[in-house]
Order: C-alpha cells, then sequence, then structure tokens
C-alpha cells in the first residue's frame, strides 16, 4: 500500500518509494508497477499526474483527481508558484548555501524522444540550496584517505529534466546513489559500507495553493527507512 499524505474530493499526493516509476515508460519496459495504477486501484478513483519525480527519487507526488484540477494544478506548476523542497546527499562539503544558475539542454531519450528537436537550445535552469550538516568518513575513496558528504536542502526554482542531478554534478557536489550524473566510486562506497542501493534524493514537500479553497497547502513526507537509516548512520551526533 502506498503512503496517503493528503486527499480531499480534488486532489490525492502520496509518498512514492525510490525505485517505482510514475507511469508507463518505453525506457522501462520490464517494469510493471507504477504510481498511477497503483493509486488509481488504491483510492478506487482515475488520478491525473500533474508533475514528476524520476524513477529512483522518493517523496511527495500529487495527483489531481478531474482534468480540470490537473489543468489548474499544471499552470502553477508552469508559472513557479508551487515550492518544491528535496533532501539531498551529496559528495564533499558544499558552502553553507548558494544559487545554481545553469541552463541545461534538454536531455532526450533516444527511444521515447527519437524525433523531438536535437538541437533544441539550453534552457533556464536556477536551483537553491542550504547545507543542513556535513560528515567526514575515515574510507579512502580514489587518491583521498577519507570522504566528505553534505546533507542538502535543495529548491529547484525551474522544472528541468534531472536538474537537482545534473546541477549537483555541475557544481562538483554529485548526489550519492546516481548511477547517471554521480560518481561511481562513492556510490560504491555507499553500497558496500551501507548497503544503499539508492539514489539519495527524497522531495520532502511540496507547497502551493489549493486550486479550489485557494488555501496554502504544505504537503510533507517523512523521508523513508532506506534513506533515514543512511542519514542516520552518516550523522549520528547531529
Amino acid at each position: 500500500m502506498l503512503e496517503i499524505l493528503y486527499r480531499d474530493e480534488y486532489l490525492v499526493a502520496i509518498n512514492k518509494p525510490s525505485g517505482l516509476l510514475v507511469h508507463r515508460s518505453l525506457i522501462d519496459r520490464h517494469e510493471t508497477r507504477f504510481a498511477i495504477q497503483l493509486t488509481r486501484d488504491q483510492i478506487g478513483q482515475k488520478v491525473y499526474p500533474v508533475h514528476r519525480l524520476d524513477k529512483p527519487t522518493s517523496g511527495v507526488l500529487l495527483f489531481a483527481l478531474d482534468s480540470n484540477t490537473a489543468r489548474l494544478l499544471n499552470a502553477q506548476f508552469i508559472a513557479g508558484l508551487v515550492q518544491k523542497t528535496y533532501l539531498a546527499v551529496v559528495r564533499g562539503h558544499t558552502d553553507a548555501s548558494g544559487i545554481i544558475d545553469y541552463p541545461l539542454k534538454e536531455e532526450l531519450d533516444k527511444l521515447s524522444d527519437a524525433h523531438a528537436n536535437q538541437d533544441k537550445l539550453a534552457q533556464e535552469a536556477i536551483t537553491h540550496y542550504r547545507r543542513l550538516a556535513t560528515t567526514e568518513l575515515p574510507y579512502p575513496v580514489g587518491r583521498y584517505a577519507s570522504a566528505r558528504y553534505s546533507l542538502l536542502e535543495l529548491q529547484p526554482k525551474t522544472g528541468r529534466k534531472h536538474q537537482l542531478r545534473r546541477h549537483m554534478k555541475h557544481i562538483f557536489h554529485p548526489i550519492v546513489g546516481d548511477t547517471t550524473h554521480g560518481d561511481g566510486k562513492h556510490n560504491s562506497l555507499f553500497r558496500e559500507q551501507f548497503a544503499c542501493q539508492r539514489l539519495l534524493l527524497h522531495a520532502s514537500s511540496l507547497h502551493l495553493t489549493h486550486p479550489h479553497t485557494h488555501e496554502a497547502l504544505m504537503l510533507e513526507a517523512i523521508p523513508p527507512e532506506d534513506f533515514g537509516d543512511v542519514v542516520r548512520l552518516l550523522l549520528p551526533l547531529q
């Protein structure tokens, strides 16, 4: 059963587990479980996706329960009126806070985007980050005798594909567990030392305006055990 974070006659939000696709994809043809279908079956009602989370990312995933509500929510996301907050464990000690303003070219999938424009210009992409904690572990990685990590709060101000993962790579602090944009040596360390098989990125909250009541709505998801356990092992005293 999926964890239902919020539900009314217009909306439902779940805490999506890491490893669960939001919807069917040509890239993962072997997958048979999807957040859309599982949520629909669990609540007995059709759901309409209004944003996305990558397959390996856990956390708040919001659906509309009718097409008009979906349209209204999509407008909020497009206008940048929804505040999205994530938690991430990254390689190295970052600055205390910062803004990553780095345009991103659209990432195209060979199968699903085969006919898309391959020469599209890079799009504006902005991410704010705040360091919550740091640690240094006595494990040699590459030429270093120890390994440093930071726990960050990330707030993307735009919604580009894989934006957080690509932006953290851009500033040389890739997210641990990212097999596409990350550091394989650190990913291996976490698998071996902490049995961590996932991307350490969690969508912790969405702050938006309810499309019908116009009240402020804060949707929050506690990190799942596989994320929380690693953070506690990394930062036992913080």
